[in-house]
């Protein structure tokens, strides 16, 4: 209560309302000491009365002393228009994995994936996925072309693009796309407003410049490029050409990220000098090795067209499948892996371009003739800010952690969710901890998407929950899908309405900061980035 009289004399209060909060704050201590002098129900009571105020005072006072917010931002969707006029006609370029993920996304799931989700709601009440996709909204556009060069996955695509309506197999579909065999050809193809890129790494660039040059809006799934030079070119043609474009990293949309800008914005942590964050898997399909389709084969498959800008190899079925395991067509752990944690990172610090990079590691568990490591540790300085950012990676232990940021009064992890720990040694929250308002074994704040603004967390379960990174977040208090979310926010762009969260400028200083690890430990030396010259040279 101390500190409520000092608030309110500093807001120069009257007299009067003075006087009322020190009468209110000498009953409530004649209280609790009546109450300690009782037995057994007293102290009760007492405990009661006690854990009841520090509640209180850590669910709203607290976050009202560190100016946070108490809503989630964006809240609610806006509608979007389904006047014809605003048609998109959408072309997508490679239909593996996350082709099909980012077609779905955008409101077009394969009819057998729809029969699919209606099995398992049927199986288990709880499995709500279909309810989630049904309720997406409708963003008004067409694909209209596909381009894969594996056969099966280009019936697919043509397939998958006819549902338009949302429905399994055998019901209603409408116009197919027009299948292509070579993605210029669906660039340049005269009811293609923008394109969607999923392709292997080694072609992100090529096909992106070819697209900004025809004027056509670009969604462009990470890493931005292969190399610096490549960056470069693409960026200028993303420029030159005012075409709309938007990296593929929804976890832009994540409410926690927002929150955690919000909290480093206001400086609740203090000077932050250091930033974990890390990529640990343990699973075959999480090293890369996927299954290999049964019907892949040079007849099949357009081999030529795959290796593209790589270097000339013999068919093989590994490579296609499993290419993020060669440096022919990744950039390795930090352009795969490392891309998603950094861009994460860049949205709430704004750190951008480090100034010097070093890195080790190896293939120290996959050795099915890789060439691309499976254990990396690469340590970025930013001297101007007096910050080291810290990315380990491991692709043969499943131990997860969150980024964490560390700061003289408080550190912070983020994943799906947000946590704020006060340091036990904090100048700002010295007198907090003393007092024991807050203990530096116990989240200070958290942020879970669905629920409203910054609290505490006071449970195992929310303490679990809180350490998860998921593939959705909530809007309004709804499931969604971030990837929806990503795609939705370019498509209002391209319409006029906002800009991109992952644009060129983004995509430019992610692709940099990736080149500079991935030249660290290929080189085995330290790399720098040259600010004048543009480029990345070693020591």
């Amino acid at each position: 209560m101390d500190n409520n009289d000092s608030n309110i004399s500093e807001n120069n209060s009257s007299d009067k309302e003075k006087n009322k909060n020190k009468n209110e704050g000498i009953g409530r201590r004649d209280v609790l000491k009546s109450l300690a002098t009782l037995p057994f129900v007293g102290a009760l009571v007492y405990g009661a009365f006690r854990k009841k105020s520090l509640q209180h005072y850590r669910q709203h006072q607290l976050i009202r002393e560190l100016n946070l917010g108490t809503e989630n931002t964006p809240v609610n969707f806006t509608p979007v228009s389904s006047d014809s006029k605003d048609l998109l006609r959408i072309g997508i370029i490679g239909f593996g994995i996350r082709g099909e993920q980012l077609a779905r996304s955008a409101g077009f799931a394969h009819p057998e994936q729809i029969d699919s989700w209606a099995s398992a709601a049927l199986a288990n009440k709880a499995d709500d996925r279909l309810n989630v996709y049904l309720e997406q909204e409708d963003l008004n556009i067409r694909i209209t072309a596909v381009c894969d060069i594996f056969t099966v996955k280009a019936k697919r695509a043509v397939e998958t693009s006819a549902n338009i309506y949302r429905t399994g197999t055998d019901a209603r579909k409408g116009e197919p796309a027009r299948l292509y065999n070579n993605y210029r050809e669906l660039i340049h193809a005269d009811d293609v407003d923008a394109v969607i890129i999923a392709t292997p790494d080694h072609w992100h660039a090529e096909m992106a410049i070819e697209a900004a040059k025809a004027g056509k809006h670009i969604y462009l799934e990470k890493p931005l490029s292969l190399t610096v030079v490549e960056t470069h070119a693409v960026e200028q043609a993303v420029r030159e050409n005012n075409v709309v474009f938007q990296l593929g990293h929804q976890n832009r949309q994540i409410e926690s990220n927002f929150k955690a800008k919000e909290i480093i914005d206001k400086n609740i942590l203090g000077k932050i000098t250091k930033i974990e964050c890390y990529t640990n898997r343990n699973s075959p399909n999480g090293a890369w090795v996927y299954d290999l389709h049964p019907e892949a084969n040079e007849n099949t498959i357009d081999w030529k067209q795959f290796l593209g800008p790589a270097p000339d190899h013999s068919f093989s079925r590994e490579r296609f499948f499993r290419w993020r395991c060669w440096w022919d067509y990744i950039t390795g752990l930090t352009g795969d892996l490392f891309t998603h944690e950094y861009d994460v990172i860049n949205m709430v610090t704004g750190i951008g371009i480090p100034h010097s990079a070093v890195a080790s590691g190896g293939v120290y568990f996959f050795k099915d003739g890789r060439t691309v490591p499976d254990i990396l540790q690469v340590s970025y300085e930013y001297p101007d800010r007096d910050l080291n950012l810290m990315y380990s990676a491991s692709l043969a232990n499943s131990k997860q952690r969150s980024k964490t940021f560390f700061g003289h009064d408080a550190s912070m992890e983020l994943s799906a969710n947000m946590t704020v720990y006060a340091d036990r040694n904090s100048t700002r929250y010295r007198d907090h901890i003393e007092a024991g308002l807050i203990r530096p074994d116990t989240p200070m704040l958290t942020h879970v998407p669905g629920r409203e603004g910054v609290d505490v967390v006071t449970s195992a379960t929310e303490q679990y929950f809180a350490s998860r990174g998921l593939l959705f977040t909530y809007r309004g208090g709804r499931r969604v899908d971030t990837t929806f979310l990503h795609i939705r926010e370019w498509i209002e762009a391209i319409r006029g309405s906002g800009t991109p969260s992952c644009d060129i400028k983004e995509g430019v200083e992610e692709a940099i900061s990736a080149h500079m690890g991935t030249e660290a430990y290929r080189l085995e030396r330290k790399t720098f980035w040259d600010k004048d010259k543009k480029q990345i040279v070693t020591a």
